[in-house]
């Protein structure tokens, strides 16, 4: 087999290896975009696979630790890209080697880790955007230091043998939905896969308490919270609202991807927001709606979150039998448009 280097990756998306050699070795000057499609494309074609897989302690060979970011899949969404740049930029500056580990999405039976992960090479590792229970069962399994940001709702913290960061939601959604409720709505429903992460499943026990404190019944026709697929999740969120008698007088969504679905569903279908229905996110990213004062939703902040993950990391690597920690990081609630009172909401 030919052997992949970063001008096979250059060639294959007609860039420049220069631009290449930056993204691979954590350096600026790309834009988030391309380097997103350079780590797909490195991945794709075996490259990580032949750099990131010693069959030796080579690593430990120099004198600077090295650690890994551990990814299901390659994801472009600037979300988590801005994550793994601010821990890249922090590692570089604290004097340590950054790698990226892919694993698949879902576990199959016989699949093992990469070397990297079980052969000593690495100081330790980050786990990001990794859902599946089993594949969450292997990485515990190891004995590298670790830090997770979120995890499965079925994964149990005991069980984890390492660091926990999950993104504040039950307050955080209890507020967006109260702040509904206040401005006149009755009937509220939720759109959000709750079996995906833990944090999925925290927002949606913040939706619920909210209507029980304000003594609202919950409405499960209006709600959608199954397990969504990867590549058909907009084609079930259509099915779903097409399915709806009657719509109710908001939704709240899991983030803003879905709040982003919802809306291009009513845009299309001549419904207005916030005129008829008046909808909430959660994330705070930017890149889905033009009018950033549009979308109410909670803006975290991903660059001191890649800071913290990093930071959380050394401190693990350095005190490896401390206990272990599950740090909650609220995010700041952004009041918009999408949910502004309106004349026409039923009281």
């Amino acid at each position: 087999m030919k052997k992949v280097t970063m001008q096979t990756i250059a060639d294959a998306l007609n860039i420049s290896r220069v631009s290449v050699w930056k993204v691979l070795n954590n350096q600026p000057g790309v834009s988030d975009n391309l380097r997103a499609a350079i780590i797909a494309t490195a991945n794709e074609l075996g490259y990580f696979t032949e750099k990131q897989t010693p069959t030796n302690n080579s690593y430990k060979n120099t004198s600077m630790p090295t650690v890994s970011v551990v990814v299901s899949r390659p994801d472009s969404a600037s979300f988590w890209m801005k994550i793994i740049h601010k821990i890249a930029e922090d590692f570089t500056n604290l004097g340590y080697n950054l790698l990226y580990t892919y694993l698949p999405s879902t576990y199959t039976q016989g699949y093992t880790l990469p070397q990297n992960l079980i052969n000593g090479s690495i100081d330790g590792i980050i786990i990001l955007n990794v859902y599946d229970q089993d594949m969450l069962r292997l990485i515990s399994s190891t004995n590298i230091p670790k830090v997770f940001l979120d995890i499965s709702p079925k994964t149990k913290f005991e069980n984890l043998n390492g660091d926990l960061f999950l993104l504040e939601g039950e307050r955080t959604i209890y507020q967006i939905t109260e702040s509904i409720i206040n401005n006149g709505c009755k009937k509220i429903g939720f759109i959000g896969d709750i079996y995906y992460s833990k944090t999925n499943e925290e927002r949606y026990r913040g939706y619920l308490n909210a209507l029980k404190a304000h003594n609202i019944s919950h409405d499960s026709t209006i709600c959608f919270t199954k397990s969504l697929g990867i590549t058909d999740y907009k084609n079930e969120i259509k099915e779903f609202l097409d399915s709806v008698a009657k719509m109710p007088d908001a939704f709240v969504c899991v983030n803003d991807h879905i709040a982003k679905v919802v809306y291009d569903y009513f845009t299309k279908n001549n419904y207005d927001i916030p005129t008829q229905l008046l909808l909430s996110g959660y994330d705070g990213v930017l890149e889905y709606f033009n009018d950033s004062k549009f979308l109410t939703t909670a803006e975290v902040d991903t660059k001191q979150l890649g800071c913290r993950l990093a930071n959380q990391l050394v401190y693990r690597v350095k005190y490896p039998n401390a206990p272990y920690e599950i740090t909650h990081i609220t995010p700041k609630i952004r009041y918009g448009i999408s949910t502004m009172p309106s004349k026409n909401i039923a009281k």
